[in-house]
C-alpha cells in the first residue's frame, strides 16, 4: 500500500475535526467516559495512551461501542506497544519523541504513525514520513509552529502538549492540520467550544 494512501483517511478526519482529543486519564473507565464525552461533542478522532492503566481494555470498550470511531493510541514508544495497539484495534500510532522502531513497525503493519518531535529537525524528519506531532507544543506556541512550516511548507503538523481548547484556533491560523487537547478539553461546555472551533475561519 502506498504510504500516502496510509495516512489520507486520517489526515482528513483530522481537518476536518480541527481538535484530537488526548485521553491521557488514570484508568481505563476514565477514559472510556471521556471518549463518549468526546463523542457526544461530535468527534469523530479521539486518542487513548498507553500510559493510562489497561488501556487494552480501554480500546477494546471504545472499539465495540462506537465501531466507526477513529481511535488512535499515543505514548507508543517500541515495535512491542506498535504491534499491541494494532491488534487491540487502533488505527493509529503516536509518540511523544522520535521513535524509528516504531515508524518501522508502523510502516510494516501499513498503519499511520504521528511521530513526535521538538526540533526543527525532528519534526522535519517525522513530517517526511507522514503526520508528525509537535511536542510539548506548549513551550513554543504557535508562532514556532509558523517558523517551522515556513522552512517545510505543507508539512501536515499536529502540536499537542499543554494546549488549551480556547487556544486552538491560534495553532489552527499557524497552519495546524488539528491540535492535540487534553484534560482542558473535558471542561464544561466542551460541544458549545468545539462546534465553535469547526466552524471558525483559519
Amino acid at each position: 500500500m502506498d504510504g500516502d494512501d496510509v495516512y489520507a483517511s486520517l489526515e482528513r478526519s483530522l481537518a476536518s475535526a480541527r481538535v484530537l482529543p488526548v485521553l491521557r486519564l488514570d484508568t481505563a473507565d476514565q477514559a472510556v467516559d471521556a471518549a463518549a464525552r468526546s463523542v457526544a461533542a461530535g468527534l469523530s478522532t479521539i486518542e487513548l495512551t498507553a500510559t493510562t492503566d489497561a488501556w487494552p481494555d480501554a480500546l477494546r470498550t471504545c472499539r465495540t461501542r462506537w465501531p466507526e470511531l477513529t481511535i488512535g493510541l499515543g505514548t507508543v514508544t517500541t515495535a512491542r506497544l506498535a504491534r499491541r495497539a494494532t491488534e487491540g484495534g487502533a488505527n493509529f500510532l503516536v509518540s511523544p519523541f522520535p521513535c524509528p522502531k516504531v515508524r518501522a513497525e508502523a510502516a510494516r503493519l501499513e498503519i499511520p504513525f504521528l511521530e513526535g518531535g521538538f526540533t526543527p529537525g525532528e519534526v522535519a524528519q517525522a513530517a517526511a514520513h507522514g503526520i508528525a506531532k509537535l511536542f510539548p507544543a506548549h513551550v513554543a506556541g504557535p508562532a514556532y509552529l509558523r517558523d517551522i512550516l515556513a522552512v517545510i511548507p505543507g508539512a501536515r503538523i499536529v502540536p499537542t502538549g499543554g494546549i488549551v481548547l480556547d487556544d486552538a484556533i491560534h495553532w489552527i491560523k499557524a497552519g495546524a492540520l488539528a491540535v492535540g487537547v487534553g484534560r482542558a478539553l473535558l471542561a464544561p461546555g466542551m460541544a458549545e467550544r468545539v462546534a465553535a472551533l469547526r466552524n471558525s475561519q483559519p
